[in-house]
């Protein structure tokens, strides 16, 4: 397990746990009621610092090493039946865009989501998460294709933003998230979108409009990550913690400002601590909401989601 900066309390208590478990096991010496201690003071510790996390800190939970990305939603929620389909028919695949076919029960769902690396290989193989104009085609592709069969579309966001290189804009890049966004308005069936990490910028909205979305409890949804609104600012990075609280990205701000459908309640210390867990709440909350909005006329479906967009931002001083 790494742990971050403000989790180095919790690493002490594991480490002196460890060392007694070892203590115990290798000597004669009862130590069972140390460790009960230490086990309760781990408790406590975790309880103090992640229920008091302030907004730059949730962020760092989103970016953990250690986080479930994308594929790992998927294959553990659908099994040995996603097929993973590939290319814009276009340009090319782009790896840090996947999306395929699955089966939760009995019911078929076009999954399409940002992928990141787990180590430096594949970080590079799939471009940070970060996907390029072929990537957001690929993915409206795969929602056509979900509109033509009567597919439900399931969405992962999670990402540092789209692909900012120059050939990325040369292959109209902002032309293709725009794209997206004007047809995913018009899709004609469910889409939820689940935001489990990252969700900066164009590079989730590409992906982001939908009938219900949720963000996963430690993740972030904004325009701007808090490192580029700083430097944008100030000059230099050294403030993103201010910016991070001004920005008002974390799931609960986002849920006061009726950005966001729901939270989803993560294991104490973040997703990566019981991924099973947080695998079987993901794939309930699927479930309910497709459950829900399958009820619902096509056309009354379409109405609502452009109504839900069109209201945000209204405010009354």
């Amino acid at each position: 397990m790494e742990y971050l900066d403000f989790e180095l309390p919790i690493k002490e208590l594991n480490d002196q746990l460890d060392k007694c478990q070892i203590i115990g096991s290798e000597s004669d010496v009862d130590v069972s009621e140390t460790c009960k201690n230490i086990e309760k003071k781990l408790e406590e510790t975790k309880k103090e610092i992640y229920g008091n996390l302030n907004a730059w800190q949730r962020v760092q939970l989103s970016r953990h090493p250690n986080r479930p990305y994308t594929l790992d939603y998927i294959n553990a929620i659908c099994g040995d039946s996603f097929l993973e389909l590939f290319g814009d028919r276009g340009v090319k695949d782009d790896k840090a865009m996947i999306g395929g076919l699955g089966k939760i029960g009995d019911q078929s769902f076009m999954f399409i989501g940002q992928q990141k690396g787990t180590n430096t290989k594949t970080r590079q193989f799939r471009n940070f998460g970060m996907a390029n104009p072929e990537g957001y085609r690929k993915a409206l592709r795969l929602m056509r294709m979900a509109e033509k069969f009567n597919v439900p579309i399931v969405t992962f966001v999670d990402t540092p933003g789209a692909y900012p290189g120059l050939e990325a804009e040369e292959r109209g890049q902002g032309e293709a998230i725009a794209r997206n966004i004007l047809e995913m308005f018009r899709i004609k069936v469910p889409i939820i979108v689940i935001i489990v990490g990252e969700g900066a910028s164009g590079g989730a909205l590409g992906i982001g409009v939908g009938d219900k979305v949720f963000m996963l409890e430690n993740t972030w949804y904004s325009v701007i990550s808090p490192e580029s609104c700083s430097s944008i600012l100030f000059r230099s990075w050294e403030y993103k913690e201010i910016a991070a609280d001004a920005l008002k990205l974390t799931s609960v701000d986002m849920k006061k400002n009726k950005l966001i459908d729901d939270v989803i309640p993560e294991p104490l210390g973040g997703a990566h601590y019981d991924r099973n867990a947080t695998f079987e709440t993901v794939k309930k909350t699927i479930v309910k909401s497709y459950a829900e909005l399958s009820k619902k006329n096509i056309n009354t479906l379409i109405n609502e989601r452009m109504d839900k967009y069109a209201s945000m931002g209204e405010f009354s001083e």
